[in-house]
């Protein structure tokens, strides 16, 4: 109650602590980029020209440019309003090639960009299509912060060139990357000004100042208080105790924090931030394991709130059927000797066309006898492209070596279907029927890509323990100990520490794994796949190995040059 009585009203506002008043903006480093694309559409469009700036005290500390082979050609609107055409970007990396370095250069940073959903949209897209792990940074938006502290009347419009104009920008906004970021730094400068006069001096005050800030969400702020700043995953359960979503983070307080502040902007994650009532956190020793314990934490709670990675066995495979003539199918249950996993079933579909294009195998599924065939030859065997046993034209014995040739292909020990369809390739090539020869290509370097990834997810999977080791970065080493393709155990030794009795104790404390049924062993292909990637990173080094890591030298593994190639004049026929 208050002096006079009435019922104190709940404050909306939350009184930060000490230590939450977080990270000076003059100490805060900030990568201010911009994209040029082909379009508005992440995925249909993609990007030509990438463009960035990375300031901190209001200081220019690094840039970062490059043009980029958007893979297609350029619409004559967009060359007219950048001035970027097909021949500037002919020789420029493609976005696959860009995105390591580009991922490296805003490591840690906070990201800024002139209506960032675009941008940062674009970029989301591609880390998605190639593989990479768009990283969870904190993203400010100067359009948005524009229109939180510039009245209307002060400017004609909040797009950067206005603005640009308003603040006398040393660089002219032009459409270019590199201008329209450098011209977007001394927007950002100023209206960091504009804040400063009004109290604003953190990172986390600036995010909460941006709009759409409920009260309730800042006052929720409370469920991160006690979380620890160690890597980890957390959990955000409801009223029911029930898992709403699930992340992970290298500072679980810091990133817990972020959700209750403008930098969530996201409406799904809002609403699940209205829902809950305590937030969880697992400490993991380093980011592998934080990583691997998030997939297992969303295949056992499959929470509603989270997007991806909640069937551990959503994957498909190919296989040859157990008949007297087989074929390629398409199957949900791995088993051994089957082609995969692919992340779709129409992916699984064109592999199986492709190899059974190549080895001679029929596509037919009617069940064929061997000794009394009643079929009629079909339009692929009027074209040469099956050998009609149905028909009876084909015997078991005929039909045997495409089998062996498909079953060798998938274990690793021999290389027949690809030289196959190399060879129809060229014969298309002599024959110049050009279009039909790049189908080909394309299709052909879509299996090379999935026989290749089959080898490498499986060469791990079939080893029953492995300790590896990376750079902690600070002169210390993360362990990794790894049976049939799942971690079964994870530590640190930090700068100074002798490693060796760490890893004797993490293999002697490391969770006992029963291999399984299928190429994997019966590991999760996401999970065996994250500890591939993790094991190619730079300064990951193996410790011991109960048998030697190795992929098949025959297969996928020696046609790396010609798909490089294939790449290659796909992307030139693109901007060509």
């Amino acid at each position: 109650m208050d002096p006079r009585g009435l019922p104190e009203r709940e404050s909306e506002e939350v009184q930060l602590t000490f230590d939450e008043l977080g990270t000076p903006l003059r100490d805060t480093t900030f990568v201010v980029f911009d994209l040029e694309t082909t379009g508005t559409r992440p995925g249909p469009d993609g990007i030509t020209e990438i463009g960035a700036v990375k300031v901190r005290g209001g200081q220019v500390i690094g840039e970062f440019a490059t043009f980029v082979n958007p893979g297609m050609s350029i619409p004559p609107q967009i060359v007219a309003l950048t001035g970027i055409t097909g021949a500037m970007v002919y020789d420029a990396p493609r976005i696959e090639f860009v995105l390591p370095a580009f991922l490296e250069f805003i490591a840690g940073t906070v990201l800024v960009a002139h209506n960032s959903a675009f941008d940062t949209g674009f970029m989301r897209a591609a880390c998605q299509e190639h593989g990479y792990l768009w990283p969870k940074l904190a993203v400010v938006c100067t359009v948005k912060l524009a229109r939180r502290v510039i009245p209307r009347h002060e400017t004609p419009s909040y797009k950067l060139s206005a603005l640009a104009a308003l603040f006398s920008a040393r660089t002219t906004p032009n459409h270019r990357a590199l201008d329209d970021a450098r011209a977007t730094v001394d927007v950002l400068h100023a209206l960091l000004e504009r804040v400063g006069s009004v109290g604003v001096h953190s990172l986390e005050e600036l995010l909460d100042y941006l709009p759409e800030v409920t009260p309730a969400q800042r006052r929720k702020r409370g469920l991160a208080a006690d979380l620890p700043s160690s890597p980890g995953v957390y959990l955000f359960r409801g009223p029911s105790e029930e898992v709403l979503y699930v992340g992970t983070s290298s500072n679980l307080r810091r990133r817990v924090r972020q959700y209750f502040t403008g930098s969530e902007s996201r409406g799904r994650i809002r609403e699940m931030v209205a829902l809950a009532e305590r937030v969880d956190a697992v400490e993991c020793s380093h980011s592998l394991e934080a990583e691997v314990r998030e997939l297992r934490l969303l295949h056992a709670h499959k929470p509603a709130y989270n997007r991806r990675s909640k069937n551990p066995r959503n994957a498909w495979w190919v296989a040859l059927t157990e008949e007297a003539f087989p074929r390629l199918s398409v199957i949900r249950i791995a088993k051994d000797g089957t082609l995969g996993p692919f992340r779709s079933q129409s992916a699984a579909q064109e592999a199986a066309g492709t190899l059974a294009g190549a080895s001679g195998l029929r596509t037919c599924t009617q069940r064929i006898s061997a000794k009394r065939p009643s079929g009629s030859p079909c339009a692929l065997a009027e074209l040469g492209r099956c050998g009609a046993p149905c028909a009876g034209l084909q015997s078991t014995e005929d039909y045997l070596p495409g089998v062996l040739a498909v079953s060798q292909l998938i274990a690793g020990q021999g290389g027949e279907p690809l030289h196959a369809a190399a060879r129809q390739l060229e014969r298309l090539a002599e024959a110049q029927h050009f279009e039909q020869a790049a189908r080909h290509r394309d299709e052909l370097a879509g299996l090379v890509r999935a026989v290749g990834r089959a080898h490498r997810l499986s060469s791990l999977a079939m080893i029953p323990e492995l300790v590896a080791a990376g750079p902690d970065g600070t002169g210390g080493w993360e362990f990794a100990v790894l049976r049939y393709g799942k971690l079964a155990s994870a530590g640190v030794a930090r700068r100074g520490v002798p490693p060796m009795p760490i890893v004797e104790a993490l293999v002697a404390s490391a969770e006992t794994v029963v291999p399984g049924p299928g190429p994997l062993f019966g590991a999760p292909a996401e999970e065996v796949g994250l500890l591939v990637r993790w094991l190619n990173r730079p300064g990951v080094r193996l410790v011991r190995t109960s048998i030697p890591w190795a992929e098949p030298a025959l297969a996928a593994g020696s046609w790396r040059g010609w798909l490089d190639l294939a790449t290659t004049a796909t992307s030139l026929e693109y901007t060509a």
